[in-house]
């Protein structure tokens, strides 16, 4: 398979997660990696969807990364084709920290909010790879350690979440990964 387009993460942090039980889609995405790398370079990054009324426009939807140049690539690179492709492009600090892979945890800084994710209770890291879906048109391959314990803050105060069975890119809704890679 020729590769086009790419990107590769290290120490990534990864949620999806509903408000409420019902809702047809969830309302939580963050995924956000300690440091992208890209054709265009290296960065930490992400993406993330906070949606608080389902019923509303999100609050918060965007590629979020503190290099702008490089948060513009991951829409038209990587998820063209999808509803993620003309998400703005949000500057954000990220923060993401490790407890010997009994815990990951992420915190980042972007549009007037501040969202702290925690996984807990990580199970043993598992070797992935994934063929394109429609919600992610890309070739993934990575090491991942699924979360059965997560949690998240938004602006300081705990917000209840739920954990689909599955997250869009067809894996864990909760998971921890150190490596991996995105190929179109």
């Amino acid at each position: 398979m020729a590769v086009e387009r790419w990107m590769s993460w290290e120490g990534g942090v990864d949620l999806c997660a509903a408000t409420r039980a019902g809702l047809a889609m969830p309302n939580v995405l963050i995924h956000v990696a300690r440091v992208v790398h890209t054709p265009h370079g290296s960065a930490p990054g992400g993406m993330i969807l906070w949606q608080p009324d389902p019923q509303a426009a999100p609050a918060v939807a965007g590629f979020v990364c503190t290099d702008e140049k490089i948060g513009a690539y991951f829409g038209p690179a990587i998820f063209a084709g999808t509803p993620f492709e003309h998400l703005p492009v949000l500057k954000a600090k990220i923060e993401i920290s490790t407890n010997g892979g009994k815990s990951a945890s992420s915190r980042v800084e972007v549009a007037g909010f501040v969202f702290e994710t925690r996984l807990e209770n990580l199970g043993a890291l598992e070797m992935i790879q994934r063929s394109p879906l429609p919600t992610a048109p890309f070739h993934q391959q990575g090491l991942e350690a699924r979360s059965s314990g997560a949690s998240l803050k938004v602006n300081g105060k705990a917000t209840e979440i739920l954990l689909p069975p599955m997250g869009p890119g067809g894996g864990p809704a909760a998971v921890w990964a150190p490596a991996g890679v995105y190929a179109r």
